[in-house]
């Protein structure tokens, strides 16, 4: 049995196309925080078991929250924003009975965005472990979360499609949130940030993905990601330096 997860936050515009992907599951669990427009009312409709579940800006402890409600062998995490292609379910299907030697598979991920494929790039070349057996492991960071399966990991050929960011404004609003979590996680930690690491990380952050990865390929989409991902690194850095600023 196999059960699919998905976190959810006011995601009316994607959670249809994304349910209805998951259709060859035998379970979708929704792990909703406190949406505020049609999503809860959507996953009804599709079948798939919903729960209202505060984030409190830990994604691993909702996704572990997910897990937990979650009754399969195996569980698939998937975010509203993508989907499962029937290429990918035929091989999840066969991974899981055919290959009892792993406890989870790494996935591609293909980020689509302004109606382009990023083939290069960071985002081009992400695997994510997000099928995995329940039982052997648990999800840890509060943002950029990681899922520590324990035994051996597999890796699975066909891509999971990411359709992010519908428009700039969008991305910009998720690069905002996500740095503030980052930011304060670090903080917690004890992490610094100095005047060399809010120069030097943004450009060494640009020029990995836009030359050494060869984001350029895929030209301007690539560009635009490039910066964004460098001003990423940048917010990231200067809000922590801020948050030790307010403590002195």
């Amino acid at each position: 049995m196999i059960s699919a997860v998905i976190l959810t936050k006011n995601e009316e515009a994607n959670i249809s196309d994304c349910v209805k992907s998951l259709s060859w599951c035998d379970e979708v669990v929704v792990v909703d925080d406190n949406s505020k427009d049609r999503t809860i009312e959507l996953v009804k409709k599709l079948n798939a078991r919903v729960y209202t579940h505060p984030i409190n800006n830990d994604f691993s402890s909702q996704r572990n929250f997910g897990l937990s409600k979650a009754k399969g062998d195996w569980v698939l995490f998937v975010d509203a924003d993508e989907r499962v292609s029937s290429s990918l379910a035929f091989e999840i299907s066969n991974a899981i009975i055919f290959s009892s030697e792993f406890n989870g598979f790494y996935i591609k991920r293909r980020d689509v965005m302004w109606k382009k494929e990023l083939k290069y790039g960071e985002s081009g070349n992400m695997h994510l472990l997000r099928l995995g057996k329940k039982g052997v492991g648990k999800w840890e960071g509060k943002v950029h979360e990681e899922w520590e399966v324990k035994g051996n990991i597999g890796k699975l050929k066909n891509p999971i499609m990411h359709f992010p960011h519908k428009t700039f404004q969008e991305f910009l609003k998720e690069i905002n949130f996500y740095t503030t979590v980052r930011a304060e996680e670090l903080y917690k930690k004890g992490a610094k940030a100095n005047f060399l690491s809010i120069l030097l990380y943004p450009l060494g952050k640009f020029l990995f993905n836009f030359l050494l990865k060869l984001g350029f390929i895929d030209r301007m989409p690539g560009l635009i990601v490039a910066l964004a991902m460098s001003f990423h690194s940048f917010l990231v850095r200067g809000k922590l330096w801020l948050l030790w600023q307010k403590k002195e």
